[in-house]
Order: C-alpha cells, then structure tokens, then sequence
C-alpha cells in the first residue's frame, strides 16, 4: 500500500495528495493513442476533499472500462475511503475533436467542413457539431440552408435529431435562429443551449465527431471544451504572425483543461493561379511552420486559397467530395489520413 498522510487535511496536505494522485493516474495508458489519461485530458476537475477522491473522467463511448480502472488503482491509497468518478461521455461516439481557430476569419468552418468530408471517404462514420455561436456557417457550407431540427422523446429525455448531408451527420446552433437573424445569447442561455446540443443529440454510432468552436477564447469556447470529451484539438491559423499570436492565446486555455493540441492547419497559405502552376505568399509565409515547431505539434496541413473552395462552400458541396484530384483536396485528405493514423483508428 502507498504511504498515508493525517486525515484531516491542511491545504498543503491537500496539494500533496492531488499531486500523488496525479502522479498514478498517468500510469494508466490509454493502448490506442500510447498515452496516459492525464496528459490525454481526460481527468479534469479533480478534487481531494478530506479522505475522498472526485474527478472527472471524459472518454469515448469505447473507453468506458476506465472508469472501473481508475477507481480501482486510487484504492492502493490507504488513506482513500472512497473515489468518486463522474463519466462524461456522449454516447455511442468513439473520437470526439476540436477544430479551433485564435481569431475568426482564418477558414475554420471551412477546414472542419472539408475535414468531415475527408474523414467519411475513409469509410469512416462522421458527425459535425457546429458550435460557432458567432458565425454558424456549416448548414450553408453542407447544402441544408435553413432546415427544421427534429425532437423526439427517448428513456432519457428529449433528444435532437441530426440532420445529414453527403453522408455527414450535421447538428448546428444556426438552426436555432431564424435565417438572417444574430444568434444574440448571453450567459445562463448560451450556456445552456450550447450544454443541449453536447449532451442531447442523438448521433447514433459514430467513428469521430468534430466540432467546430467558436473562434477565440470566451465563455462559449470555455463551455464547450469543459462539456466535452475532446481528445484533442486541431488549430486552423493562417500564415501572418498577427493569427499566430491569436493562436496562441487559445493553446493557453486548451493546456488548462490538459486537451492536446494534435497538429496544426494553415489556410490561405498561399493563392493559387487558376492552372495551379504558380503560387503567391500574399499573407506571408512559415507561420504554421512556426507555431507547429514552438507547440511540438505536427503541421497537417497548408490550405492554399482557390476559387474552388470558395464556391464550394458557397453551393454546398465541399471541395474535397466534388473534385478528390483538385490539390486542396489532396492536402485534405493527407490531413485525414495523418489522424487516422495518430490515433490509431
């Protein structure tokens, strides 16, 4: 058994036990992603209350035995009379992702819209969460315009049911409000309503669900990110150092809430000619370079600007489905396929 401490416990006394308790929870390892539970951000809130243990546990829907693991290794506590473990979870989804963005206007929705494409020609089982309270763009970008969201009642309550486009199963906070209109929510209801839309859709059996965040850093991003079982997030920048440093404000709060940071999408790297034999650097070059090298992250990606991608999103029909030769597509698809292959699927 592991060494004891007094029960009654000073905030010192406290800090060491969250410290030891940390420090053997990050032998449990996760065999698929090759790491263990706390730098995987799946232990959050943790909590040392006198002889009590709480915590939250966020894990896929094929990960549910570690709670039962992780219970049982804090018994070799001798002091631990009890852990308590909250599963946070959205059922039946195995891999849920964040796709980020520092500031807005980098292309976020459009490189989470074109990703889900990518990942579903892999064979994959896709859903897309469009959390952008700001700009919820991916109804228009998957050709569903304004539709109707369906409830319908199930054992544990009312349940949303998503909707689905180019075998993509779509749920957006745009759907919400009326066409044209602000989505103007404020704090209790934008909380509330963002909550609803993790917790209460109904996505069925899904391989990955991304989400596409809201850009920077306020309380819808926070909510979000503290709601769900994110196992890591990929952040969208473009190449000039003023999107650079937004972006780095956001890896702040994501290392917070220990969710990795899986690689890195630069958009806009470069505009390409219409017969694709020529390049310009119009927003300056190497800055997902960079930040990939300063977050020890990957650079999936670099995204050149096209008129293509444009009018895709436009008509409803992502570029990487409509023309799988075209070079974004590729870059898309490479980007997939590297995921995949991090995270073992």
């Amino acid at each position: 058994m592991i060494e004891t401490v007094p029960s009654k416990l000073s905030p010192d006394f406290a800090d060491i036990r969250k410290v030891e308790v940390t420090q053997l929870l990050k032998q449990l390892i996760v065999p698929i992603l090759n790491n263990d539970i706390v730098s995987l951000g799946m232990v959050r809130n943790l909590r040392i209350v006198d002889d009590y243990v709480y915590l939250r546990l966020y894990v896929g829907s094929h990960q549910l035995e570690l709670k039962e693991q992780v219970i049982a290794t804090l018994s070799n506590f001798n002091w631990c009379k009890k852990t308590y473990v909250e599963l946070c979870t959205i059922p039946k989804v195995r891999t849920t992702l964040a796709v980020s963005s520092g500031k807005g206007g980098v292309g976020k929705s459009t490189v989470a819209v074109n990703l889900a494409a990518a990942l579903s020609l892999t064979g994959a089982k896709v859903g897309l969460l469009d959390a952008d309270v700001y700009g919820p763009n991916v109804p228009q970008m998957l050709g569903l315009g304004h539709s109707d969201i369906q409830v319908i009642e199930t054992i544990n309550g009312q349940r949303f049911i998503p909707l689905e486009a180019h075998g993509i199963k779509v749920m957006s906070v745009g759907l919400l409000a009326e066409p044209d209109h602000p989505l103007a929510w404020r704090g209790p209801v934008l909380h509330k309503i963002i909550t609803q839309f993790i917790h209460q859709v109904e996505w069925g059996e899904l391989d990955y669900l991304l989400i596409d965040l809201p850009p920077g850093t306020g309380d819808a991003q926070i909510t979000i990110v503290q709601e769900s079982p994110i196992c890591g997030v990929i952040l969208v920048t473009t190449p000039q150092q003023v999107a650079i440093a937004d972006v780095r404000r956001s890896v702040h709060m994501f290392r917070q809430v220990g969710v990795p940071v899986l690689g890195i999408v630069e958009n806009m790297s470069y505009l390409l000619t219409e017969d694709g034999k020529d390049s310009q650097f119009i927003f300056g070059k190497g800055g997902g370079q960079q930040l990939a090298i300063e977050l020890q992250a990957p650079l999936l990606g670099e995204i050149p600007i096209h008129a293509c991608i444009c009018e895709g999103g436009d008509r409803g029909l992502p570029v990487t489905l409509s023309d799988r030769n075209f070079l974004a597509s590729q870059v898309f698809t490479k980007i997939a396929n590297a995921l995949v292959i991090a995270l073992h699927k």
